[in-house]
């Protein structure tokens, strides 16, 4: 697959937000490569020719983007081959998993706090600063959702 030298610096621009947002370079390469790429999907092999990297480095990639919910493959009747492709059609359901995450860190630091002593004031008010407002996230982020789902219309 030929690439522009603007889709090379894109795949490189998406993989490392990709890596700042904690995913490993080749996921993120991989992410960029299927998101600038002319095809919707791609299969293993032009994905591994296409960035360079090796059958094991691609597999694990791929392993780890599907258990992220990132992406998917698909297959063609007769064809063997697996199609990878993001799961841009599920990006609300990936948000509001994400709302659901949020919530639950936000209880597990109001137990750190619940557990931790009370000679360490400030820390434990930070904590809690911090779980109120991921509560708070979770509660306006569906409503924002929502509103701009209603703006589209």
């Amino acid at each position: 697959m030929n690439l522009t030298d603007k889709q090379r610096e894109l795949i490189e621009r998406i993989g490392v937000f990709q890596e700042k947002a904690g995913l490993q370079p080749v996921a993120g390469r991989i992410m960029g490569l299927l998101y600038v790429s002319d095809k919707p999907e791609l299969t293993f092999d032009e994905i591994r020719e296409t960035l360079g990297i090796s059958k094991s480095a691609t597999s694990n990639a791929l392993n780890l983007l599907q258990q992220l919910n990132r992406l998917e493959y698909i297959t063609y009747s007769g064809d063997r081959k697996r199609y990878f492709r993001l799961k841009l059609d599920k990006w609300r359901d990936l948000v509001l998993q994400g709302v659901e995450s949020i919530t639950d860190f936000s209880e597990t630091l109001q137990e750190v706090v619940a557990e931790r002593t009370g000679e360490t004031k400030e820390y434990n008010q930070n904590l809690l600063e911090v779980a109120d407002f991921l509560k708070y996230l979770h509660q306006e982020l569906p409503k924002l959702l929502t509103q701009w789902e209603q703006q589209k219309k």
